[in-house]
């Protein structure tokens, strides 16, 4: 019984742990679509805005929005986020897109990537006091969620998704659309 808790508890934080941030970590997770939240209001608490202003979740009601959770030395996280530009450019005000960085050195980690990256939609948001995280329950990195334009949850995809992929514009085509069934996959 101890050996399948155990297997259980290690797929459930299957993605990047917060423990060492020196180097990228070379573990990478399948991502699992999660619906047991759905309905959830997006949480309160304010982080960093791209010119370090403070902002919340709920200063992007109105439209649907997608919030990434990542890190710089996440190295699944790292994989993800060129998928993640392209989307927020493809977006084309349906929906809105933020990646929100929860590394502790905070700017002086995400500067220098988002500067080699040359990204060309997405900017930085940061919570280097890991409060979206520990608010939304989050169980690794990456986790994407994904809101209403109320600011109810819609769902999460924990761990790194290929958001050209059939699978990510069919979630991102959901939460344009407002639909969830509650279920979790």
């Amino acid at each position: 019984m101890r050996l399948i808790i155990a297997a259980l508890l290690t797929l459930a934080l299957a993605g990047c742990d917060k423990g060492k941030q020196d180097q990228p970590q070379e573990q990478a997770s399948i991502a699992r679509i999660d619906r047991s939240l759905a309905g959830q209001e997006a949480p309160a608490t304010p982080f960093l805005g791209p010119q370090d202003q403070p902002v919340t979740l709920a200063a992007f009601r109105g439209k649907p929005l997608i919030v990434n959770l990542w890190a710089t030395w996440c190295a699944p996280c790292l994989t993800e986020m060129p998928s993640l530009d392209r989307l927020a450019g493809r977006l084309g005000g349906k929906a809105q897109l933020i990646v929100l960085s929860v590394d502790l050195e905070g700017r002086k980690a995400v500067t220098p990537y988002f500067q080699k990256m040359e990204f060309r939609h997405l900017k930085p948001y940061l919570d280097k006091e890991n409060v979206i995280p520990l608010a939304v329950k989050a169980a690794g990195l990456p986790v994407t969620l994904i809101y209403d334009a109320q600011g109810k949850e819609v769902l999460r995809v924990n761990g790194p998704l290929e958001w050209d992929g059939p699978k990510g514009k069919a979630l991102v085509e959901e939460a344009v659309k407002g639909t969830s069934d509650g279920a979790t996959t």
